[in-house]
């Protein structure tokens, strides 16, 4: 599988997945805005063990080192 995310990238997706799917993250009063974030955060979390992001591949944008 090609790789399109750079080390710093991520990092930081995995450290953001982190922190959201923790006990620690802010919960919302609107039950589907806390579904989404928790979406969000497994997608971001799934990224950054691939190293490959669909969004990234659309906008042609490649931060590989």
């Amino acid at each position: 599988m090609k790789q399109n995310l750079g080390k710093i990238d991520r990092v930081l997706r995995f450290a953001l997945a982190f922190w959201w799917l923790g006990p620690w993250a802010l919960r919302y009063g609107n039950s589907w805005v806390n579904w989404l974030i928790i979406v969000v955060a497994w997608i971001a979390l799934i990224e950054s063990f691939w190293g490959y992001c669909w969004l990234h591949d659309v906008l042609k944008i490649h931060n590989k080192e």
